[in-house]
């Protein structure tokens, strides 16, 4: 049911939805914000205007337009200051609130990027252990919301860590 699987979240084709680590203002930026923007082309910057921002730990949904999928969640993950200021509470707050609309929205598949970890500086590991212990949080809270939950990791080494994080489960 969770799966770390390397390659191009853009590209994702077996999902409802794919996660956008987004900025504060949801008008794209770089890393996988800029790839999905791109992507989906400019109607989705145009909804973007509209959603008036959003705010670290939380989650928007929007059309995903020419992406292969139906809908992108927007979520605003912790810059890294340290790992003393909450950015682990709101990195498990990125995925838990992600989670909650792709439910209520009836989303049964969904495509996680590691949240924080390019420009916002969140260590790989860290933030790999936060992002599947939320996840397996929720899902034991919420046993029959999701049929596939997926992290879409750009590199072998990133995948690597997942993997070994996701198989510690038990």
């Amino acid at each position: 049911m969770i799966h770390a699987i390397k390659g191009d979240i853009t590209k994702i084709d077996n999902v409802q939805a794919i996660v956008n680590a987004a900025n504060e203002s949801l008008l794209g930026g770089g890393g996988v914000d800029g790839a999905i923007h791109y992507a989906a082309g400019p109607e989705l910057l145009a909804e973007c205007r509209t959603l008036g921002g959003c705010r670290m730990g939380e989650a928007k949904l929007s059309g995903a337009y020419k992406l292969p999928c139906q809908y992108i969640i927007h979520t605003v993950g912790p810059r890294w200051h340290g790992g003393a200021d909450g950015e682990a509470e709101i990195l498990s707050r990125c995925y838990t609130n992600s989670l909650l609309l792709a439910e209520k929205n009836n989303i049964r598949t969904i495509a996680f990027p590691s949240i924080s970890t390019g420009a916002f500086g969140y260590p790989v590991k860290d933030a790999a252990v936060v992002a599947v212990n939320a996840v397996s949080g929720f899902l034991k809270q919420h046993p029959d919301s999701f049929d596939e939950i997926y992290w879409v990791l750009y590199d072998n080494q990133t995948k690597s860590i997942y993997e070994r994080v996701i198989s510690n489960l038990g």
